[in-house]
C-alpha cells in the first residue's frame, strides 16, 4: 500500500488508487501521514478533526474512527496494520515506498548532495513529479489547511525555484519559462519567481515583456503589500535597461553577482554604455542578447571581420531576407558577438513602431542623437537599425565617420541604399538541414532530439527550415514534453498556419507575421503575390508570371521584381523564381478573400 498526500489524499493499491471521501478517518489519516514515523498525541488529532471546540465525545469518536481506518486498510489488503496505539497517542509507520512525502524529501535531500547541476535537475524533477494537485483538497481541516498545508506549499516552491535556477543556469530558459509563467501567476507575492521570470524573459530576447513583467510586480508589491521591489529585483531592472549581458545564471539566489554593473564588477564602466531607461515611446534602446542562437556560422564570421577590421571606413551592413527569416536575432547575436570593439555601445533602433507603422527619419535621429550625446569622441558606436522600411528612413542614420558603424534590417533589398552608402549585403535563406537540426538540439536538449534524430529531421522539413517556424514548434514541443517528434511531424502536417503559432503569444505566428508583411505592402502587389503563389508551381518564370496576372511582359517583370525585393520570392531573374512553401500554403489559404482582379502597379 502507498499514501498520496502530495495533492488529494489517496491510497493506492497494486495498479488501483482510491481517491478518499471527505470524512473523520480521512483527517485522521492525514494527520498521522504528516508526521509519520512520530508519536502523535490525541489532544491534536481531536483538535485537527474537530477544531479549537472539541465534543465531550471526541477521545471516544477518536478510536472509532482509528477502528473505521483499519477495517480500511484491510479491506485493501493489509493484514498488518500500519497505526499502532502507544502511550499519549497513536503512530503510523511508513517509508520513502509508501509515503510520497518521506519520498519527496529524500529525492530533494540527495538532489543537494548531488554535485553536477544536470543531475540535480533531473532528481529535482523526479521530486517534483510526486506532486499531483492541491494538497489535502479531500481532508478538510481548518487545523491542518492553517498549520501543516503552507508548511508542505513552501517545500514545493523552494524546489521548484531551486529547479527553475538550475534552467536558467543550464542556459534551458525557454523550458523555464513554461513552469515561471504558471508559478509566478499562482504565487505572486513569491518575488524570486518574478525574478526568474523577468530573467528567462530577457534572456529569450524578450525585454520588452521582461520589463513589462517587472513593471507588474512592482505595482503588485506597491498595492497590495505597501513595499518596494527587492534590491535584487531593482538590480535585474537596472540591468536590463542597461543591455547588460548577466552572464552565468548563479548556482543559489544571487545576492548580486548575476545582475551587476560593469561598474561594480571592478570593470571600467564609460556613462556611454550605459544606455538610458527609454521613455514609454522611445524606439531606441539596448541590443538583447539572442537565446539559443544557432546556425549562420559562416555569415556571422564574414559580418564580425567587416565589422572589427582596424583603419578602416564607416562600416554598414545590410542584413535582408523574408519575413520570419531571423535578420534581428543574426543581427543582434551579431553585435554582441563584436561589443569590445565598440566601447560607446550597441543601440537598437526599431524603425516600425509596435502598429507597423514605419517612423520618420526625423524622429528616428532625434532619439539617437540622444542616445549618443554622451559618447567620447573617438570611441565606437554600433547601431543596429531594425526593419528598415525604406532607404530613406535612414540615409541620416548611418554613420559618417570612422568612429560607428551599423547594421540594417529589412525586409527589402534597399539597393537604392546601398547604391549611395556603399556597404556590405548579406541576403537570408532559410536554415540548411544541419542548421535546423542544431537549432532543435539547441531548444529541446540533445536527449529528446537524438532519441528520434529521423523524426527531428522530418519536423525541420515540414517548417520548411523556416526559422520562425522552428522556433515556434520548439515552443510548443518544450509545453509538452511527452510528447514524440514523430507525432508532432504528423500534427503539424495536418494544418500547418494553424498550428505554427502560440496560444499565449498571438503575435508568435507564421500566419501573423506573412499578413502582416502583405499590410505594409502596395494592396495591388499583395494581391498579385496572392495570386503568383497560389496558381504557380514551386519554381517559376517571368513567363509564368506574365500568363497568370495578365500583364505586358515589362508589367510583369516590375511586378515580380519588386515581390522579390520585398522577401515573398525567392531569386529571380535570369534564373527562376522560387515561394517558400509556407507562403504557398498562406497563399492559397488567403487568396480567395483578399485578392482581386489585378491593376498596374
Amino acid at each position: 500500500m502507498r499514501f498520496q498526500l502530495l495533492g488529494p489524499l489517496s491510497i493506492t493499491d497494486g495498479s488501483d488508487t482510491v481517491v478518499l471521501q471527505p470524512s473523520k478517518p480521512t483527517i485522521l489519516l492525514a494527520s498521522l501521514l504528516l508526521h509519520a514515523n512520530s508519536v502523535v498525541s490525541a489532544n491534536y488529532l481531536q483538535r485537527t478533526m474537530w477544531g479549537e471546540e472539541q465534543p465531550a465525545t471526541s477521545r471516544a469518536a477518536l478510536q472509532t474512527c482509528v477502528l473505521r481506518l483499519r477495517r480500511l486498510f484491510t479491506k485493501h489488503g493489509v493484514t498488518e496494520t500500519p497505526i499502532e496505539a502507544v502511550p499519549g497517542g497513536y503512530r503510523i509507520t511508513a517509508g520513502p515506498r509508501h509515503l510520497d512525502l518521506i519520498g519527496f524529501r529524500e529525492e530533494v535531500r540527495r538532489a543537494e548532495e548531488t554535485a553536477d547541476p544536470e543531475s540535480e535537475l533531473h532528481v529535482l524533477k523526479g521530486a517534483l513529479s510526486l506532486w499531483e494537485g492541491s494538497v489535502l483538497a479531500n481532508v478538510r481541516s481548518d487545523v491542518l489547511h492553517r498549520d501543516e498545508v503552507p508548511r508542505l506549499v513552501e517545500e514545493r516552491l523552494r524546489t521548484l525555484e531551486r529547479a527553475c535556477d538550475l534552467k536558467l543556469r543550464l542556459g534551458r530558459c525557454g523550458e523555464a519559462l513554461v513552469e515561471l509563467w504558471s508559478a509566478s501567476r499562482a504565487h505572486p507575492g513569491h518575488e524570486r519567481f518574478r525574478e526568474q521570470l523577468i530573467e528567462a524573459l530577457y534572456r529569450t530576447g524578450r525585454q520588452t515583456e521582461a520589463l513589462a513583467e517587472y513593471r507588474l510586480v512592482k505595482d503588485y508589491l506597491h498595492d497590495e503589500l505597501g513595499v518596494d521591489p527587492s534590491p535584487a529585483l531593482r538590480r535585474l531592472e537596472m540591468a536590463i535597461l542597461r543591455g547588460e549581458d548577466l552572464g552565468p545564471a548563479e548556482d543559489r539566489h544571487p545576492a548580486g553577482p548575476a545582475y551587476v554593473s560593469n561598474a561594480s564588477a571592478g570593470q571600467p564602466e564609460h556613462p556611454a554604455t550605459v544606455a538610458p531607461a527609454p521613455a514609454p515611446k522611445a524606439m531606441v534602446g539596448p541590443v538583447a542578447t539572442v537565446h539559443s542562437f544557432t546556425g549562420r556560422a559562416a555569415e556571422c564570421a564574414a559580418l564580425r571581420e567587416r565589422l572589427t577590421a582596424p583603419g578602416q571606413d564607416p562600416v554598414t551592413l545590410l542584413v535582408s531576407g523574408a519575413p520570419g527569416i531571423g535578420k534581428t536575432a543574426l543581427a543582434r547575436h551579431l553585435a554582441h558577438q563584436v561589443k569590445d570593439a565598440f566601447p560607446a555601445g550597441l543601440f537598437m533602433v526599431r524603425m516600425v513602431a509596435p502598429d507597423g507603422t514605419p517612423r520618420s527619419p526625423e524622429d528616428a535621429a532625434a532619439e539617437v542623437s540622444a542616445a549618443l550625446r554622451e559618447r567620447v569622441p573617438g570611441e565606437r558606436a554600433l547601431l543596429l537599425l531594425d526593419d528598415v522600411v525604406d532607404a530613406e528612413q535612414v540615409r541620416q542614420l548611418l554613420p559618417a565617420g570612422a568612429d560607428g558603424a551599423a547594421i540594417v534590417t529589412s525586409r527589402r533589398g534597399l539597393a537604392g541604399l546601398v547604391a549611395t552608402h556603399g556597404g556590405w549585403v548579406l541576403r537570408l535563406g532559410t536554415f540548411s538541414e544541419e542548421e535546423s537540426y542544431a537549432l532543435l538540439l539547441a531548444v529541446l536538449g540533445a536527449e529528446r532530439v537524438e532519441a528520434e534524430p529521423e523524426a527531428a529531421r522530418s519536423l525541420a522539413q515540414a517548417c520548411g527550415h523556416h526559422p520562425l517556424a522552428l522556433r515556434i514548434m520548439s515552443a510548443r514541443l518544450l509545453t509538452r514534453p511527452a510528447l514524440r517528434l514523430a507525432d508532432s511531424v504528423s500534427w503539424l502536417a495536418e494544418d500547418p498556419l494553424a498550428r505554427l503559432s502560440l496560444a499565449d503569444s498571438p503575435e508568435l505566428s507564421v500566419h501573423r507575421v506573412l499578413g502582416g508583411a502583405l499590410d505594409r505592402l502596395d494592396p495591388r502587389l499583395a494581391d498579385a503575390f496572392l495570386k503568383v503563389a497560389a496558381q504557380i508551381p514551386d519554381h517559376f518564370t517571368a513567363e509564368d508570371g506574365v500568363r497568370v496576372l495578365g500583364m505586358s511582359p515589362a508589367e510583369a517583370d516590375d511586378v515580380l521584381d519588386r515581390l522579390a525585393d520585398a522577401g515573398l520570392l525567392e531569386e529571380g531573374p535570369p534564373g527562376p523564381y522560387r515561394v517558400h512553401e509556407l507562403l504557398r500554403v498562406y497563399a492559397r489559404r488567403t487568396a480567395p478573400y483578399r485578392s482581386r482582379p489585378i491593376q498596374k502597379v
